[in-house]
């Protein structure tokens, strides 16, 4: 009997072809956690050099008020917690009262407030940090946001000062002057209990980015 040879190419086999399968499934994902890691540590440096623009326009608040923005002392929990305050208190000391002020054509005699605009990258029209969620200026309320997309959290060592009587003391306060810190990726922070290990499973500070 006579056989006749193949002549076309050979075919790949079902093993081969499910073998290239995995090898690309493989490196997908090495491609996308890679990814994820690297966007990761990208937010968390864009965190660090954000903490460090508004610490410096603090310190220059602070040469000029003789003050920091002062927190009250509230009670709850994550960002409401042990005398911390919303970033929105950052924005209007830092940004908002010096546009104000500079939209007056005669400032009122009696403005308390900043005179300056101490961090102008708060500007919502015009800033590249991508801080607020916002393209127009608008009241006290507009919170500075962290890379995640969550609140910078502040604190003061002393609270806005009563009606009468000498200002509150934040007992939680980790530095001399202020606290600021943004909660990380998780957006979960325990104010009152800053400890980053204990205890060490399911701590929500683990991957706070913080100056204390």
């Amino acid at each position: 009997m006579k056989i006749t040879p193949r002549t076309g190419k050979a075919a790949f086999t079902l093993i081969e072809v499910m073998a290239v399968i995995t090898i690309i499934v493989i490196l997908a994902g090495l491609v996308v956690g890679g990814m994820s890691v690297v966007n990761e540590r990208q937010a968390k440096n864009k965190a660090q050099v954000q903490m460090a623009l508004i610490s410096k326009a603090l310190e220059e608040y602070k040469l000029d008020m003789g003050t920091y923005p002062p927190t009250t002392n509230k009670t709850g929990s994550l960002t409401t917690a042990a005398g911390t305050s919303t970033s929105s208190i950052l924005y209007q000391a830092l940004f908002k009262d010096g546009y104000d002020y500079t939209l007056n054509a005669t400032p009122p005699a009696n403005w308390t407030k900043a005179t300056k605009i101490y961090l102008p990258d708060l500007d919502p029209t015009s800033t590249k940090q991508g801080w607020v969620t916002t393209l127009t200026i608008v009241g006290a309320n507009l919170p500075i946001t962290d890379p995640w997309g969550n609140q910078y959290c502040y604190r003061t060592a002393t609270g806005t000062p009563p009606a009468s009587g000498s200002a509150p003391v934040n007992a939680n306060t980790q530095n001399p002057d202020f606290d600021l810190w943004s909660m990380g990726k998780d957006g979960k922070s325990n104010a009152a209990n800053p400890s980053l290990t204990t205890p060490a499973s399911n701590n929500p500070n683990v991957d706070d980015i913080r100056n204390f």
